[in-house]
């Protein structure tokens, strides 16, 4: 099982380079960064859009943008796997984002891993112009339209939410035919049919959320998919060996330890700590 990492770069926490040298140099297999474009102060959906949750902490809208951190983390590194956990698919433009996808992707080597999400912040997804309620057919038709500027020389996509007429989109990505798509959140059917038909993982916020295996392992069999082609991976892994290694004898291929959002003597000493469990 791989244990990779993942912290909220902002401007007030540990930067990128330092921390991604620091995460090779201890011999993680991957670091990962989230993504919120601004959270409009109006606070009107709660944090997670769960009733009753606590006050959003400040490092949601302090984000350094996802590409750009993971790009300098790719130059000063050379074996770590990066990846966006998550990116906000949605709410993005698939153009701009298969190219980014693309040429982070080219630029790293093929060490790129495109986990995505819906989203749950209803007023920081709408300012993009979209209606919230779409936001997981959006999705779904991001993905399919970036494969076809991927993986063709006349990429070409028409659905409900886009239409791309025929066009070159280069760079292609290394890896082939593109960067693993791993899908973040609970599954519910929906969630399980968009992970069977375009997805290579998917990865649930916490160990808890596995107990949604049998709806995704029932698309799998519904879309003719072996349930060995899907990776298996928990956001928010405990760090604690021996449930680390519950979740390895229930098939997680990656585990991802959270790292805390404080000055870098603080998290490069959260990080030395879950080295152990590697060595171990």
């Amino acid at each position: 099982m791989h244990i990779g990492v993942f912290i909220f770069p902002t401007d007030t926490t540990i930067q990128p380079v330092e921390l991604g040298r620091a995460v090779e140099d201890l011999g993680f297999e991957s670091l990962w960064f989230p993504e919120h474009s601004h959270i409009p102060t109006s606070r009107i959906t709660p944090w997670g859009g769960r009733k009753g949750a606590p006050a959003l902490p400040e490092y949601y809208w302090r984000t350094h943008d996802q590409f750009v951190a993971l790009s300098a983390v790719a130059a000063t590194t050379t074996t770590l796997k990066i990846g966006t956990g998550i990116c906000l698919l949605a709410q993005r433009d698939p153009i701009w984002t298969a190219k980014e996808v693309a040429s982070l992707d080219t630029i790293s080597g093929g060490r790129f891993l495109f986990g995505i999400g819906y989203g749950w912040n209803v007023e920081e997804y709408e300012e993009h112009g979209h209606h919230f309620g779409q936001r997981r057919d959006r999705l779904r038709e991001c993905v399919l339209a970036m494969q076809q500027l991927w993986t063709r020389d006349e990429g070409e996509f028409h659905g409900e939410h886009l239409d791309i007429s025929p066009s070159w989109a280069w760079p292609k990505p290394v890896q082939s035919p593109h960067p693993p798509i791993i899908l973040g959140g609970a599954a519910g059917p929906k969630t399980a049919a968009h992970i069977a038909e375009f997805c290579d993982g998917w990865m649930p916020i916490g160990a808890g959320n596995l107990k949604g295996r049998h709806v995704v392992e029932a698309a799998l069999d519904e879309a003719g998919r072996s349930r060995d082609s899907l990776e298996l991976g928990v956001f928010r892994a405990p760090a604690d060996r021996d449930k680390l290694e519950e979740l390895q004898a229930q098939g997680v291929k990656r585990a991802l330890l959270e790292l805390p959002q404080g000055d870098a003597d603080e998290v490069l000493t959260a990080l030395r700590d879950h080295a152990r469990l590697i060595e171990r």
